[in-house]
């Protein structure tokens, strides 16, 4: 019986692993870019709610979970503030909603010190999340971290989740804006090149 040698047998299973890791983050992408969010509520500080249905007519809709006291969050205050004004007058609603952080539990929170914070103005009106249903609803965990919708029959869908750039401490130093290329994907009705980006930021602590 012919056999292959074993480093012909390694290559072809290196390269099936390969073609399998692949697919994997292929399919993940798909995914993510295909969720389907029908609803939730948001609750404004004079404790009136927000619906995500209500904002159907809006092209994009942009849900930042930030927190004050977060390092990473100070640093993109004036980057989303940047990014809301922008795209307002193109049909982009910006929520930002305020989620309870965990800084003992967070990796990220270990150089938080190191951090030089500066902060210039409000990103917006905050929202609360009441018991978490919403950032359990569209996958976050830390804060920054950003999730762009889009309305579609039925909801919206998720087109991105994740880091709103490479470099939360240097703006000037960034080179890929993750949150901007999905927004501009989706109002060019393009699908984004990535839909997910591990965000870098303090962990949100659990009721």
């Amino acid at each position: 019986m012919f056999q292959l040698p074993d480093m012909s047998f390694r290559r072809l299973s290196l390269l099936a692993a390969v073609l399998l890791i692949t697919a994997t983050v292929v399919v993940t992408s798909a995914r993510a870019q295909t969720a389907l969010v029908t609803d939730f509520t948001l609750k404004r500080a004079d404790n009136s709610a927000l619906t995500l249905s209500s904002l159907t007519g809006r092209k994009a809709v942009v849900v930042v979970f930030t927190n004050p006291g977060c390092p990473f969050s100070r640093l993109y205050q004036s980057r989303l503030n940047a990014l809301s004004s922008a795209y307002a007058a193109q049909g982009v609603e910006f929520l930002l909603v305020t989620a309870p952080i965990n800084l003992e539990q967070t990796a990220d929170a270990l150089d938080a010190d190191k951090l030089k914070v500066k902060t210039s103005g409000d990103a917006g009106s905050p929202f609360t999340d009441e018991g978490l249903k919403t950032a359990a609803l569209l996958g976050v965990s830390k804060t920054p971290e950003a999730v762009v919708l889009q309305p579609v029959a039925g909801g919206f869908t998720v087109r991105y989740r994740g880091a709103i750039d490479d470099n939360p401490q240097m703006e000037s130093y960034v080179k890929d804006r993750y949150l901007k290329s999905a927004i501009d994907a989706v109002l060019a009705g393009q699908t984004a090149a990535i839909a997910e980006k591990r965000a870098s930021g303090c962990l949100i602590k659990k009721n």
